[in-house]
């Protein structure tokens, strides 16, 4: 476990340097985790990381705003996932990491196909879990709703972990922040089917991975269907049990774990 500093991100404007907290395992080929919309240690890869760094440096950072790298100063934007992409290739730099293997999980799913357009010659291949392509969530867009205005209602249990993630006296501010920019995502989207990529995903070159629970929560009827129009060369793995994250969930961590590995082990 490691900090490095940035010397800029958009997702903490005003602060610099940046401070960017990040674990690391193992040897060879850089393979970087991206994580979702509440934190790395919510929906850890522990045993993916295990299973792969003995061929893999493992890399897992917490994002600006997230666990121990520098928290938020102001609202996240609608266009969060596009800065994300951006800090993420400066931590890269400052790593000193050419270019990388990607394993996104939900938000960082998003970040991870944006750096597949937005910057080929770094990505190597990307593995896309819980991915969003709409930005839309009509199915979610009540638990968005009590995420911005009362995170509460999700539970003592998970308050808790968010407490312990984040901090007691910010994770609340983190969370709703990160709500109110998805319902922000919504409100800007030009329909039901709009997408986050702007129409680039085909542009990704990189030889993709997507994984995907069939019982997720966050996923709109048709939006996989969708992605698969849209990157008709990746490989496609619907878990039958699995929900939100299926590589931390116990019917399913097995068997991503495993399509993972195969995945990764392939000659470009």
């Amino acid at each position: 476990m490691a900090y490095t500093s940035l010397q800029f991100s958009l997702l903490v404007p005003t602060v610099s340097p940046v401070r960017i907290f990040y674990r690391e395992s193992g040897s060879g080929a850089p393979l970087i985790f991206l994580h979702g919309g509440w934190g790395y240690e919510i929906y850890p890869f522990a045993s993916q990381v295990a299973a792969l760094n003995s061929d893999h440096h493992c890399i897992m950072p917490d994002r600006s705003g997230y666990g121990r790298s520098d928290h938020l100063i102001n609202e996240l934007p609608a266009d969060f996932h596009y800065h994300a992409a951006t800090e993420t290739l400066s931590l890269m730099d400052a790593l000193g990491i050419e270019s990388a293997s990607f394993w996104g999980h939900s938000d960082g799913a998003v970040i991870a196909a944006i750096l597949g357009f937005t910057a080929p010659e770094r990505v190597r291949r990307i593995i896309l879990e819980a991915f969003h392509y709409y930005g839309q969530k009509a199915r979610s867009r009540n638990f968005f709703e009590v995420l911005a205005h009362q995170p509460e209602m999700l539970g003592v249990e998970l308050c808790e972990q968010f407490a312990q993630e984040h901090g007691k006296d910010y994770w609340r501010q983190l969370i709703t922040t990160h709500a109110h920019a998805w319902l922000e995502l919504g409100a800007r989207s030009r329909g039901p089917r709009d997408d986050l990529y702007g129409g680039r995903l085909r542009e990704i070159t990189a030889p993709v991975l997507i994984v995907h629970g069939r019982l997720d929560p966050r996923t709109e009827p048709g939006e996989m269907d969708d992605v698969i129009v849209q990157l008709p060369h990746g490989e496609v793995h619907i878990l039958d049990q699995g929900m939100h994250s299926p590589h931390s969930e116990s019917v399913t961590v097995d068997d991503v774990t495993a399509i993972a590995r195969e995945f990764l082990s392939k000659q470009r």
